[in-house]
């Protein structure tokens, strides 16, 4: 009895002798680029050692050389702070003398504020803009200007210290960042490939975040030393600039209070004048008020007889009318009382015309009389109020100017008054104004 065979794929011999070949030569290809790989990597071991050698050389060289140019700057820094301490408190003294000269601007200011404040006093068309109120706003103005320049001194003063605090501030944080670095590198320089403190670091080569060229770097400590010896040299400037200031600005104080004090003694003769010329008008004005009431009552009686007579010349037209038959004719006598109406109908629409023309005008005059009245009152206010400024001013006039020297014979005391200044130094005392 004989076993079941499964039936199963025939190759040919032309197909088993091509496996072969196929066999054999994939085995020669392989063996090839095996050898080939095998050289390629026996070079780059022997590539990548000289390299790492040499970058390692040449990375301990460059940490050398920027050890030495950190500390130069480091030394350059400490220097520049020294000189901007220095400078912050000659910078404060004279801050304090400008603050002096501005406490002396009060005075003037409330004159010249209380004199446009008592010339607002004035009413109605007494309050005008003359010259003396252009010379008093003139003047406030002044003052408020010479206030703000020694004000914007004072600020800039105090700007330039802030600046110069700025710098010092930066040159310390710069001069802080340098001796950090200085650590950084120092310790970056003594490792070594056998130091325990190395390790593999997750993306080492990435940029950290606020990086920056070495030309930056250079410029931002360059930057810093320059714009401190900038500011330096603009605080002597200031202090210069200063002195020259207090003594144009008094110089242009006195001449604008000579010229309000004569437009306001100008401006006081005028009112004496209009209020002298308005009682005159006053006067003439009431004696035509007098007279034009006569000439209304005239008027008056007048237009009174003239509707008498037209009553009258209406009661016989009106009567004739009641004439019987052929004798309601248009006689002559008709057409005469038609012609009287028309006349006297004509005349008193004249006189009512007329008469109210007179009571207006009366009225006008009354109310005219009225306001002159009232204006008199308001000029006689104005002059009294041009008076007491004229009086208000002389406590101007015994008061030294602010750069004006006091003579020591004549020098009253004065508190001291104990300050301070951003700079830090302490136990400054200013004579009080």
């Amino acid at each position: 009895m004989s076993v079941p065979v499964k039936p199963a794929l025939r190759h040919s011999v032309p197909e088993w002798t091509s496996n072969n070949l196929e066999l054999s030569s994939t085995a020669q290809h392989e063996r090839h680029v095996s050898h080939f790989l095998r050289q390629e990597g026996r070079a780059l071991r022997n590539q990548t050692t000289c390299q790492t050698d040499w970058d390692e050389t040449d990375t301990n060289r460059r940490l050398s050389d920027r050890i030495w140019d950190i500390s130069q700057w480091r030394d350059a820094l400490e220097v520049c702070a020294r000189k901007v301490d220095d400078e912050m408190d000659a910078l404060t003294l004279c801050k304090e003398q400008t603050e002096q000269a501005l406490a002396a601007t009060v005075l003037p200011l409330e004159v010249g504020t209380e004199c446009l404040t008592l010339r607002e006093g004035r009413r109605g068309y007494e309050l005008v803009l003359d010259p003396a109120h252009d010379q008093l706003k003139a003047e406030v103005a002044l003052i408020e200007r010479v206030q703000q320049t020694l004000q914007q001194l004072i600020d800039k003063a105090f700007e330039h210290l802030c600046v110069l605090q700025e710098n010092r501030q930066q040159l310390t944080a710069d001069l802080q960042n340098k001796l950090d670095a200085l650590d950084i590198d120092e310790s970056c320089l003594s490792l070594t490939r056998k130091s325990p403190q190395i390790s593999l670091k997750p993306n080492p080569a990435r940029i950290p975040s606020g990086s920056c060229t070495p030309e930056e770097w250079l410029q931002f400590s360059q930057y810093n030393v320059a714009r401190a010896e900038e500011a330096m040299h603009l605080s002597q400037q200031m202090r210069e600039e200063i002195k020259l200031t207090l003594a144009q600005l008094q110089n242009e104080l006195d001449k604008q209070r000579n010229a309000t004090e004569f437009a306001l003694r100008k401006r006081t003769h005028n009112e004496e004048q209009a209020r002298d010329e308005l009682e005159w008008q006053i006067r003439n004005t009431e004696r035509e008020m007098e007279e034009m009431e006569g000439d209304i009552k005239g008027l008056d009686a007048d237009l009174q007889a003239k509707t008498a007579s037209l009553k009258l010349a209406h009661t016989r037209l009106e009567n004739r009318t009641y004439r019987p038959g052929m004798d309601l004719c248009r006689d002559e006598v008709q057409h005469g009382l038609v012609y009287e109406v028309n006349q006297l109908e004509s005349t008193i629409m004249s006189l009512k015309q007329k008469l109210a023309e007179a009571q207006n005008s009366l009225q006008r005059l009354k109310l005219h009389h009225t306001r002159m009245l009232q204006n008199l009152s308001r000029k006689q206010q104005a002059l009294s109020l041009e008076q007491r400024s004229l009086g208000t001013r002389t406590r101007l006039a015994p008061t030294l100017p602010p750069a004006a020297p006091i003579p020591t014979t004549e020098r009253p005391p004065v508190p001291l008054v104990p300050l301070t200044n951003s700079s830090g130094r302490r136990h400054l005392q200013l004579l009080a104004q």
